[in-house]
């Protein structure tokens, strides 16, 4: 793989459920000389109960994330690494708002959005957002086969309602170069063409605004 570097100091991979995000960071991470941050979402303890009782642990299980993912990221972002060329995250901290407002009632949002922006405040934004899409229907074969036993009742509808809320958001946000990468027709965790197509296209600059790229086997 080529070492050319990457336009950007800091990339950050999303998608929805199953959508492969953190398999990407981790290839992208052994090919090239780059720190690498990795949402630690198997230690949060209500995520397992979230998925059986979500209205009683919805509230717990995003402030869990959220202060995780602060802290984490303020530790990681605080410093330019001395020995690594850029950095690569699975997620972005807007996640934290996201999948919040899907999952809190009213009230519980509008105090949860009042942390997030206090938080939100205290480090650098990604120059380049990534989003991996693939249909519901696929998200769910990706979910079934990697087999984490909590995630095995989450559904359609669910997986549904998060992208919309992702799609939304992309349509306001101004400031920040979005690429939304569809991934259905091609398989870049077995093919290493179509892995390398994904490369290249992070070697672009993109203007801020959304922007869109699909495959054809």
């Amino acid at each position: 793989m080529s070492n050319k570097p990457f336009p950007y100091q800091y990339i950050a991979i999303e998608g929805n459920i199953g959508a492969g995000k953190t398999t990407l960071c981790k290839m992208l991470k052994q090919d090239y000389n780059c720190q690498l941050i990795l949402e630690q979402f198997a230690d949060n303890p209500f995520l397992p109960f979230f998925y059986e009782q979500p209205e009683r642990y919805a509230f717990p299980v995003e402030l869990f994330f959220m202060t995780e993912r602060h802290k984490q990221l303020q530790e990681n972002l605080s410093q330019q690494s001395l020995f690594e060329d850029f950095t690569v995250a699975d997620y972005f901290f807007l996640k934290t708002l996201l999948f919040a407002k899907n999952n809190l009632n009213e009230e519980e949002h509008r105090l949860f959005q009042r942390l997030f922006h206090i938080l939100n405040t205290t480090f650098p934004k990604p120059e380049l957002l990534v989003y991996i899409h693939r249909s519901v229907d696929n998200l769910l074969k990706n979910i079934k086969h990697r087999g984490r036993s909590y995630e095995q009742d989450i559904k359609a509808d669910y997986l549904l309602e998060i992208q919309t809320t992702y799609f939304e958001y992309f349509r306001t946000e101004q400031n920040l170069p979005i690429l939304i990468i569809d991934v259905d027709e091609i398989n870049f965790m077995e093919s290493k063409e179509h892995y390398k197509m994904i490369v290249d296209a992070l070697g672009n600059t993109y203007a801020p605004g959304v922007h869109h790229l699909s495959f054809v086997r």
